[in-house]
């Protein structure tokens, strides 16, 4: 996918999670309807931390020449960073400034820069369009979870 299609792509991905989580109340947010799954509210959570983490390498890939990035532990953050207790709103709002952020910078972006890399501590050699790829299509598979979710319990999109 060219750039500029993939930097809209990306952008689009906070309201597409809103939509994914319309009319849920709190008791919809934290039930556990598939065994073994994280609720919604701790997949919105894990979400806008790889925001945060995705953020950071979009950018030291922009301003360091061929920086090593570290892999994150989802279920150590899980853990961590309190997923029971944040709030959803907020939650959905650092995942759309984050975004609206970084779309800003890469639009001011030369073609050719996409290619520029990073050395992932797991994946080896990675470019900015590749980590671009990665969190663009991050929302939309965390979204097939949460409807997923809402089928198990019954809650339809439109409620």
């Amino acid at each position: 996918m060219e750039p500029e299609h993939l930097v809209k792509e990306y952008a689009c991905g906070p309201e597409l999670l809103r939509e994914a989580v319309v009319g849920l109340q709190d008791e919809h947010l934290d039930a556990v309807p598939v065994p073994g799954k994280w609720s919604i509210r701790q997949v919105i959570c894990h979400l806008a931390d790889c925001e945060i983490v995705y953020a950071d390498r979009i950018k030291r890939v922009l301003a360091e020449e061929n920086p090593t990035i570290s892999g994150l532990c989802p279920d150590a953050f899980q853990r961590a960073l309190s997923y029971d207790q944040r709030d959803v709103g907020n939650e959905l709002d650092a995942i759309q400034a984050t975004r609206r952020q970084i779309t800003q910078i890469l639009a001011q972006v030369d073609v050719e820069r996409f290619q520029r890399t990073a050395v992932d501590s797991e994946d080896g050699p990675l470019t900015l369009e590749t980590l671009l790829e990665r969190i663009t299509r991050h929302i939309p598979h965390h979204i097939t979870f949460i409807q997923e979710k809402r089928s198990a319990m019954g809650v339809s999109q439109t409620q």
